[in-house]
This record gives C-alpha cells, sequence and structure tokens, in this order.
C-alpha cells in the first residue's frame, strides 16, 4: 500500500513539474537607453499623449499598448538567424507587426546626441539573463526618409560584448563609435545564450551640430525614467521580473524566415547540453547544463566580467520552442516511468 501511494505522489509530482515547464516559462527583456532607442523615447513621452509628431504617428500605426510593451521587440527563436528572420524595412520591429510604427521612414524621430570615439552604452535590462550584444551603425550616406535596410548598416557590429556588468538594472559596456557627421542609426541585436531569443532596437542619432538631415531641429530622445517603468507596469502585457508566463501578444512566437536575399551573418547560437539519462536509483531530474556564451571578437571591446555587481543573471529558457524545456520535460518523463517500473517490478516479485 505504501509503495502504491509512493508511486502515486511521485508520478502526480511529475506531471506537475513537467506542466510547470510548459507554462512558467522565463523571458528576458530590455532595450536601449543610452542612445535611446525609438520604441524607449515613446514610451518615456507616454503612449497616451507622446509630444514628437514621430511618436504620435507611431502610435497611431501600432496602438498604445505596443508602447507600454516598450521592452520586448523580440524574436522568440532568433537563434542568430537575424538577417533571415526580418526582411529589409522592419528591422526597428523585428518583423513583429506588433510594433509596425516602429519602421516609419521618417527623419524626425527623437534623436540622442552622440560623438565618434569612446562610449559608454546602456541596455535597461528590466529581465536580465546571460547573452551578447551586437551594435550597429549606418554606413555614410544613410537616408532616415526611406526604409531602414540590412544594406544599411555596416558589414560587421563596431561593438560586441558577451554578459556586460549590470549597474543600476542596466547593462552598461564600452564601444567605440565610428566617425560619422549627421542623422545615423544604432541598431542593436541582444542575443541570449541561454535561449535562441532575440531582442532589437533602433536608436536615432545626431553626430555634430544641426538637425542632422531634416527640415527642423531633431527632438531630443529621453529614456524612461524608473518611476515611469514602474507606472506603467500595470498597462504593460509583458513579464518584467523574467520568470513567469510571457503574454503571446508581446510577439515572442515562431517566425518564419524573411524572403530577403542578403546572406545571413554568424551569430553568436543557442546551444544545448543533454543531461544524463536518469536511471531507477535517480531521486532528483537532472536539469540541462546552460551553454558556454561566445567570446566576443579579437578587437571586439571585452566582456566586463566579475563586476561586483551582485547581480545574478538567470540561465532560464526562453519559451515553449526553447530546446532546455524539452531536455527538462524528459527528464520528469523519464524519472516518472523509473519510478512506477521499479515499483511494479517490486511488486511482481512479493506476489
Amino acid at each position: 500500500m505504501t509503495s502504491r501511494r509512493t508511486t502515486a505522489a511521485v508520478t502526480a509530482s511529475a506531471v506537475l513539474a513537467l506542466s510547470g515547464l510548459a507554462s512558467g516559462s522565463a523571458f528576458a527583456h530590455g532595450s536601449m537607453t543610452d542612445p535611446v532607442s525609438r520604441v524607449s523615447a515613446c514610451y518615456a513621452e507616454g503612449p497616451e499623449a507622446p509630444r514628437s509628431e514621430a511618436c504620435k504617428a507611431a502610435v497611431a500605426a501600432s496602438g498604445t499598448q505596443a508602447f507600454y510593451d516598450w521592452n520586448a521587440v523580440n524574436i522568440a527563436n532568433a537563434a542568430g538567424k537575424h538577417r533571415e528572420l526580418i526582411p529589409d524595412g522592419k528591422l526597428c520591429s523585428a518583423g513583429n507587426d506588433k510594433y509596425r510604427g516602429l519602421d516609419l521612414a521618417r527623419s524626425d524621430w527623437p534623436a540622442s546626441r552622440l560623438e565618434s570615439g569612446a562610449h559608454t552604452f546602456r541596455y535597461k535590462g528590466t529581465a536580465p539573463h546571460r547573452g551578447s550584444f551586437e551594435l550597429y551603425v549606418t554606413k555614410d550616406g544613410y537616408d532616415p526618409s526611406k526604409p531602414l535596410t540590412w544594406a544599411d548598416l555596416g558589414a560587421k557590429p563596431f561593438a560586441t560584448v558577451t554578459d556586460p556588468r549590470m549597474e543600476n538594472g542596466d547593462y552598461v559596456f564600452e564601444g567605440t563609435v565610428p566617425k560619422k557627421t549627421g542623422r545615423h542609426l544604432i541598431y542593436s541585436i541582444w542575443q541570449r545564450s541561454d535561449s535562441p531569443e532575440a531582442f532589437y532596437t533602433c536608436s536615432d542619432v545626431v553626430f555634430g551640430a544641426g538637425s542632422g538631415g531634416g527640415t527642423t531641429p531633431a527632438p531630443s530622445a529621453s529614456a524612461p525614467s524608473e518611476e515611469q517603468i514602474e507606472d506603467g507596469k500595470d498597462e504593460s502585457s509583458v513579464e518584467h521580473g523574467g520568470h513567469g508566463d510571457h503574454d503571446a501578444s508581446t510577439g515572442a512566437e515562431e517566425t518564419a524566415a524573411a524572403p530577403a536575399t542578403a546572406a545571413p551573418t554568424t551569430a553568436p547560437a543557442a546551444e544545448s547540453t543533454e543531461p544524463a539519462e536518469p536511471t531507477a536509483e535517480t531521486t532528483d531530474a537532472a536539469a540541462p547544463t546552460a551553454p558556454a556564451t561566445e567570446s566576443a571578437e579579437p578587437n571586439a571591446p571585452a566582456p566586463a566580467a566579475g563586476s561586483g555587481s551582485g547581480v545574478e543573471l538567470a540561465e532560464t529558457g526562453g519559451d515553449a520552442t526553447t530546446p532546455y524545456l524539452a531536455v527538462g520535460g524528459a527528464a520528469v518523463l523519464a524519472l516518472g516511468a523509473a519510478v512506477l517500473f521499479g515499483a511494479a517490478r517490486r511488486r511482481r516479485t512479493q506476489g
């Protein structure tokens, strides 16, 4: 009788654990705040009543929810295939129709002043996870009145970093900005290493004096304050803590490859490590091992490891498509099967 109760309890626990894996996936979130991303700038202006003409147009095209969900411009299954998945003209929205207002081609987007040379970049991580950042800048001759294409960006990132330090909720890392003049755009890719999920931002910048290509001076972009971020949580449909259910409306869903002809560039892809096979004597399911993150390019800024900030980066999966979810589920099922098999064999032996 005791054996049967034990078997039933273990089986129930296994089912519940598997259900938790399926419904309680964790997600990273964030957006560039120095230089300020388009989505961050429009959220800071206020989704209900933005001040700038560009943000008014973006809200009219996308609706207010996209800007309350300012930290979730992502592709859940990117796995480094950014150029394959995101078509030309949709880089700022990452091909996500929810954020289509960010792709509007206009020269009056709120912009950050930027100088060539050394710069400290900041990226608000509302749900920190391990991963790498790549920053691209538009080529000379960039025309903001035309849709942004991959060909508008440099072939290689001008700054790369893996697992940068965190300060007060921001990823902080150094980079050297190429010499530019006038209005340009900084494009960032944050590829998680513990999941195929990736995040994308467009930051409008102006080098030197003047409007940077517009007919009027460029509005100044401001990042959302901590108070604004906190106040907007009730209106947001995304998880700010990084460990909870994810609303499908954020766009973290399967994305088919774009019909673009541009060849994909080499980028860090998520890898998985198989856990050991559980046996009848196993008492706990083996947890999947997180992949080692790739190092930055030889000439890129070195990652700031061991910053002493006290922030631990989570290493959980991104969504139901993440390989770690499948591995964890398999481990739980294998454990339950092993226990059931062992109990049945003991009953036959006793009978």
